[in-house]
């Protein structure tokens, strides 16, 4: 069994990824920590792991964590990075499912998350854990950093066309939706229940930390420049992200629906639908599953992709598994073959 820790699982993707790791046959959870909660009993704070994991949340203490064979961090922004380079010494392998490592532009990293890096020397050798584009890095890697929930929608609806090069890169256009949930558990006015029910808005427009996170995957898959217009928006659902994507076309008479259905048709947590398909976010709740759809307008010089994830999931911790599963040589689908949960 592989030893894996836990560092912060107390907002919702903790409790997600305590969920998937909980059922995982070659997992033995060590321990689960929490500074506000320590000593509190897992299942007190999340009964759906009663009966499924008995560990008490305890103290972040590097001489625990430094006896496991990976740590996971589901912290907030800038706490891995302090933690990091003494497990990584001690040789234990992490999956940091905050953004301290996703980001290689210091510079920028540092310009939307507002903190200076405490351990800028780990950023370049950190592989980016999308596994459709980084297979074969994920798994020798000691450190990865797992994608964001819309970098990894946007990015994978994205990918085929650039692959082929049938769009223009300079008019790129992301319009994002998402559930209240990857806002997080802390409190917030804004996701309030009052607040967000029966309501639909963009924030950010002029500019949000994932814009650069998905600049670089598109970048470093085109080696082209790129303009990229991306507006994110809240929708009253607890947990799904639909993002259409458009583009121009620059080459006429392709079968985009054959391109896209030859490029994912290894992948085992992709699923192109048919063609004139249109993917639900219901589809994918509960699931480490992107469903995608190609579209051509009629009368349309423009492309458009329809992307669906579970945020929690392929877009955080079912993603951060699939990663873990790739990083020790196990199936990768090892604990996350799950059927999406309907209604």
């Amino acid at each position: 069994m592989i030893k894996v820790g836990i560092v912060g699982a107390t907002g919702y993707t903790g409790v997600e990824l305590l969920r998937l790791l909980a059922a995982h046959p070659e997992v033995n959870i060590q321990v689960v920590t929490s500074r506000s909660e320590a000593g509190t009993a897992v299942a007190d704070l999340f009964p759906n792991l009663r009966g499924h994991l008995d560990l008490n949340y305890s103290t972040p203490d590097t001489g625990t964590l430094c006896a496991c064979d990976l740590v996971f961090f589901a912290t907030p922004n800038g706490i891995a990075m302090k933690l990091v380079p003494e497990l990584l010494e001690a040789g234990v392998r992490v999956i940091d499912l905050a953004a301290d490592f996703r980001l290689k532009d210091l510079k920028e990293w540092e310009k939307w998350y507002a903190m200076e890096h405490a351990c800028p020397e780990l950023v370049a050798t950190a592989v980016y854990g999308l596994p459709e584009m980084n297979r074969e890095a994920i798994k020798s890697a000691r450190l990865v950093a797992n994608p964001g929930c819309y970098p990894t929608a946007v990015q994978l609806g994205f990918l085929p066309l650039i692959k082929n090069d049938l769009i223009d890169m300079s008019n790129l256009i992301a319009d994002a939706k998402s559930g209240v949930s990857g806002a997080g558990r802390k409190a917030n006015v804004a996701t309030l229940f009052c607040e967000a029910q029966e309501n639909f808005k963009a924030y950010a427009v002029s500019g949000h930390r994932h814009l650069p996170e998905i600049s670089q995957g598109l970048i470093a898959a085109s080696g082209k420049d790129i303009n990229l217009t991306f507006v994110p928006h809240l929708t009253p659902m607890i947990r799904g992200m639909h993002a259409t994507l458009y583009a121009p076309l620059i080459k006429k008479n392709v079968d985009i629906q054959a391109v896209f259905e030859d490029y994912y048709k290894d992948e085992c947590f992709v699923d192109v639908l048919p063609a004139g398909g249109h993917p639900e976010t219901r589809s994918v709740s509960g699931a480490n599953m992107c469903r995608l759809a190609v579209h051509q307008p009629e009368d349309s010089r423009n492309v458009v992709v329809l992307s669906v994830i579970d945020n929690l999931m392929k877009g955080a911790a079912g993603q951060a598994v699939q990663n873990f599963n790739i990083m020790f040589g196990l199936e990768e689908t090892a604990g996350l073959v799950h059927i999406p949960v309907l209604p």
